[in-house]
């Protein structure tokens, strides 16, 4: 993939203006860059260092199944990408990012019946679900009529704090303490709403039994109906290029192939920014963490792995209702009891012999992912839900639940790369064992990230600032809490002048 050339320095200091702010950020994932460009335009000097030889973070693509090939290392389908904030302020299609819409946002395949389907609107999505639609509308209809004043308030810096639209969130919050197995088997009668709603719910990579997984089917179900799960035209690297642009238009600088392990070499910089979970925070020189502080993030908890691999076939999967080959993403995880099976085993430490299997058929929008010498092939990206750290091949449990509902998949592979947790955490030491949301969602860790405080993004250390997927709002390529971290580094500094 080609990216924005980067300006590299001759040293390691941040670039100095006269009389104005500079900063480090440290990390180009989503978060790290989009920090790096609000400070930027905000007229700050901005430099990120990249351990890497390319940026991107969870953004990253490269032709990794070979020559015409383009596969997203990182994160693939953007519902909240798409519906950013801070992305749409940034104005990144205005610097080559292009949202491509699959037919259908996402499939559940379900056994010896046809496909659950989220559809891009209500009306569409009701009439699919029989007998559950007025039930899923009455559940959805609040999200769906109000989308952005729940964005605002999800999105938003703390949980812990009152939100811009209060009524909104008291009434979203009535449904989404519930965990989403127990609210599915309550209002709907029939499996396909109920795997369709829990398999929306996984994105918290928490069993559907625990509390507050409602939340996340709510709002993944609400966003593919207003705002749609699309994918970046010629690969998630687009969102990473586009924030690069912007930075770069504002006069700032990204250097490849510098690790970072000591802060003491940026001294003199007004802010930094990390674009890092807490385990390496906690392994920084330099960070003169508090004791207090650096207690909180030992106790930091990661969650469920992920184990990926990327497919190239011979053709489109042969998916037994071939609707399922018109959506972007599929939930490959059977029925509701299956689901919360899998996801217990995960979570305990178990591999489930039948797991939770994401899939993305980005190619489906975006006809770019396969041409040249892959032309007439198909890209597929796929992982599944492990526990943190397993690294036994899962190739033939990714393949078994697919071909459950494509028969014939298997005969379609002409190639495959397999990602276990340790070379997800080789490439991205933030994914931690294969835990791709900075940290379990479970528990408090949900609410109070990354530690017990009222001002997340900011560490023990005053001009510290943590931007990553570890602080609010969690997970996702949404930009969010890099903006926040920059927010909070800008009011310090309005304030300390």
């Amino acid at each position: 993939m080609a990216q924005h050339t980067p300006q590299n320095s001759a040293g390691t200091q941040a670039a100095r203006t006269s009389g104005g702010r500079r900063a480090v950020v440290v990390g180009s994932g989503p978060n790290g860059l989009t920090a790096a460009a609000v400070l930027a335009r905000a007229g700050w000097a901005v430099d990120v260092y990249e351990r890497h030889s390319a940026y991107g973070g969870a953004s990253a693509s490269t032709d990794l199944l070979g020559p015409g090939t383009i596969v997203d290392l990182g994160a693939a389908g953007h519902s909240f990408g798409v519906a950013s904030p801070v992305f749409r302020d940034l104005g990144l299609t205005d610097h080559g990012l292009e949202w491509l819409h699959p037919e259908y946002p996402m499939a559940h395949p379900l056994d010896g019946r046809p496909a659950a389907l989220l559809q891009d609107s209500m009306e569409a999505t009701v009439s699919g679900l029989g007998r559950d639609g007025a039930a899923w509308q009455r559940l959805h209809a609040p999200l769906v009529g109000n989308i952005d004043a729940h964005l605002e308030n999800i999105l938003g810096p703390s949980l812990v704090r009152l939100p811009p639209h209060l009524v909104s969130m008291a009434r979203f919050g009535v449904r989404a303490l519930w965990p989403s197995g127990a609210l599915g088997r309550t209002i709907f009668r029939d499996e396909p709403a109920r795997a369709l709603f829990a398999g929306s719910s996984i994105h918290a990579i928490l069993p559907p039994s625990h509390l507050l997984t409602s939340a996340f089917g709510l709002i993944f179900g609400a966003l593919g109906m207003t705002r749609g799960w699309p994918v970046a035209r010629g690969g998630s690297q687009g969102i990473a290029d586009a924030l690069a642009s912007v930075l770069h238009a504002h006069g700032g600088r990204i250097h490849l192939n510098h690790e970072v392990t000591d802060l003491g070499e940026f001294a003199g910089a007004d802010a930094i920014l990390l674009d890092l979970t807490p385990r390496q925070l906690l392994q920084l020189k330099g960070a003169d963490l508090t004791d207090r502080y650096a207690g909180h993030l030992k106790r930091w908890r990661y969650g469920t792995g992920v184990s990926k691999i990327d497919y190239l076939l011979d053709g489109p999967v042969p998916w037994t209702d071939p609707r399922v080959g018109g959506a972007g993403t599929v939930h490959v995880g059977g029925s509701l009891a299956e689901m919360e099976h899998a996801e217990r085993e995960a979570k305990a430490g178990r591999i489930p012999e039948k797991p939770f299997v994401m899939v993305c058929q980005q190619q489906g929008a975006d006809p770019s992912r396969a041409t040249g010498e892959a032309a007439g092939k198909t890209v597929l990206w796929t992982y599944a839900h492990v526990p943190g750290g397993y690294d036994a091949p899962v190739d033939d449990l990714i393949e078994s639940q697919i071909e459950r509902f494509a028969p014939g998949f298997r005969d379609r592979i002409v190639h495959r790369v397999a990602t276990p947790p340790s070379a997800l955490e080789s490439w991205n030491p933030n994914l931690i064992g294969g835990d791709v949301a900075g940290g379990s969602m479970g528990g408090l860790q949900q609410i109070l990230r990354p530690a017990p405080v009222l001002s997340p993004h900011r560490t023990s250390t005053p001009g510290l600032y943590l931007a990553s997927s570890s602080t609010p709002p969690g997970g996702g390529v949404h930009g969010m809490a890099g903006l926040h971290a920059a927010r909070a580094a800008m009011a310090d500094a309005a304030a300390h002048r």
